[in-house]
């Protein structure tokens, strides 16, 4: 299979993009506070370790966390669990054209949750892994087609551009904290083993309220999104995994168009 992925586009920093959006044409996606979802029980920071974090903040160096300047926010069902699926804000760094990191947060404010990890690759890397390791990588094209995979507060063109990069990519996601606002399932403490997180891949897939839930908070239009991608469906090569959860969901779901299971499945 011809490889089209999308030649390479710049990355966009939140850092930049208020002002990217004081002058883009089309507007920007949108973008609100959410906080975290779960209560955690414990004593409030005494006045020492107030202290103690500042003098951490003014002589010791963050320079790994600074580099996650990429902002996406979506959702994951786990692999194993497929009903047990919640909205997901990571905050990444391109490492190059074909890995990105991210943390992952229940959360986009200060006191936002740390609830797992996603590693980013490109349909050219995952390609070269073995068969073994590649149960691990859910594909990525069902999440951009659909419009649900968004880069809250950037320029739509900039959102679009951004996700015509990510085109053909595949994740390897681990949650290691059910808290979600969108989650029946939240706990107080990271308890429990690693869950390995998979994507949605058909309309019906999430719970209902869901995506809804995370659009009417941050203000953002999923539908809108989805239409405004119509345009990257020709990039989209059949992808590994695409059918894995397919009929594991109670409700009616229909194929999303340009998502394609590979042959070999």
């Amino acid at each position: 299979m011809k490889d089209k992925r999308a030649p390479v586009t710049p990355v966009f920093y939140r850092g930049a993009s208020a002002a990217l959006c004081v002058v883009a044409l089309n507007g920007c996606t949108g973008m609100a506070e959410t906080g975290p979802a779960a209560n955690v029980p414990g004593h409030p920071e005494s006045t020492k370790t107030n202290v103690l974090e500042a003098g951490a903040s003014a002589l010791q160096t963050d320079a790994p966390t600074d580099q996650l300047n990429i902002y996406l926010v979506g959702f994951h069902p786990m692999k194993d669990e497929p009903s047990h699926q919640f909205e997901a804000h990571h905050f990444c760094q391109q490492i190059n054209e074909d890995f990105m990191q991210c943390a992952l947060y229940d959360g986009n404010t200060a006191d936002a949750h740390l609830t797992g990890v996603e590693y980013i690759i490109s349909e050219s890397v995952f390609e070269t892994l073995p068969e073994e390791e590649k149960q691990y990588w859910h594909p990525h094209n069902g999440e951009i087609l659909s419009g649900q995979l968004v880069a809250p507060n950037l320029p739509e063109t900039a959102d679009h551009e951004l996700m015509q990069s990510k085109m053909n990519s595949y994740g390897k996601t681990w949650h290691t904290w059910s808290s979600s606002h969108s989650d029946e399932q939240d706990q107080a403490l990271p308890l429990g083993k690693p869950e390995l997180a998979w994507s949605f891949n058909r309309t019906g897939e999430p719970q209902p309220g869901l995506v809804e839930d995370r659009d009417q908070r941050m203000g953002i239009d999923t539908e809108e999104r989805r239409q405004a991608r119509q345009d990257l469906v020709p990039l989209a090569n059949p992808q590994s995994g695409v059918d894995v959860l397919k009929g594991e969901f109670p409700r009616s779901t229909q194929p999303i168009p340009g998502v394609e299971a590979k042959t070999s499945e």
